[in-house]
């Protein structure tokens, strides 16, 4: 089964308008996989007309990931297209801040997009995916959540949750032909980044990785879940203080422990 079988016929990009989620829609198209574009900024036209010079459809949707409805939206964008991949890729933090230096509502918006919609979009179209016995749902991450520290307070805790999520849906779904990861990153050459540190005129670190290496990197990925740190091997301790293989061993014995518990229910 290639790629365009296993994950298609239509993939859903969150927060597709720049940066990685943009180099994510070029990589769909590129593997012959239509691409639904989901960003509330940005120009995501431009990445809908990058996606069709391959050849694939693409449809875009204007959502604020952060409202309550957000997943509605985004239901009501897929229709009855059926999605055999989700890309849950927003989700940075453009606020660069303390945490009680800000409104409140400022992080219940970053915390309802990394976690409340993309438990609502994973649900469902898992749930779909589960029915067919194939697709993969890929959540992009920060190396931030293995770790909290200031200014990245609500970030990090965020990333922490979606790590664990992704490598409990591993657990879950591995045995139907899903394949779940999540990709903790390390600095990304990104317009938010960019943004980010001319605020504090601080250059883009030479080392920052591309977004389009990044993106690739995932996709290439996808099958060897439930977490890959970027520019690491398997085996691999660096930033992260573990690696992905040691990662996978613990989920193995989490998902071990609690299936003596709760049995076939």
């Amino acid at each position: 089964m290639d790629f365009a079988d296993k994950y298609g016929p239509w993939a859903i990009v969150a927060g597709a308008s720049e940066g990685i989620g943009r180099s994510f829609a070029r990589s769909l198209a590129r593997r012959g996989v239509p691409c639904i574009l989901v960003a509330l900024d940005g120009p995501l036209d431009e990445v809908a007309e990058e996606v069709r010079a391959y050849g694939v459809e693409a449809i875009t949707a204007r959502i604020d990931l952060s409202a309550l409805d957000a997943f509605d939206q985004i239901a009501g964008a897929v229709g009855d297209r059926k999605i055999g991949l989700y890309v849950a890729n927003a989700g940075g933090d453009a606020n660069a801040s303390r945490y009680l230096d800000i409104d409140a509502e400022a992080w219940l918006k970053l915390a309802r997009i990394n976690i409340m919609t993309t438990m609502q979009a994973c649900h469902h179209f898992g749930g779909q995916m589960r029915e067919r016995g194939r697709g993969g749902l890929l959540i992009v991450n920060s190396g931030g959540c293995y770790g909290g520290g200031s200014f990245l307070v609500t970030y990090n805790a965020s990333k922490a949750f979606l790590l664990n999520f992704a490598e409990g849906l591993w657990a879950e779904l591995r045995s139907y032909g899903i394949d779940v990861l999540t990709v903790a990153l390390n600095v990304t050459d990104t317009p938010n980044l960019r943004r980010i540190l001319a605020k504090a005129d601080v250059p883009v670190p030479d080392d920052a990785a591309s977004p389009d290496d990044v993106a690739e990197f995932a996709l290439m990925q996808l099958p060897n879940g439930p977490v890959q740190n970027w520019g690491q091997a398997e085996d691999e301790v660096g930033f992260a203080g573990t690696s992905a293989a040691g990662r996978r061993a613990k989920v193995l014995e989490m998902d071990a422990g609690a299936s003596r518990i709760y049995g076939d229910l």
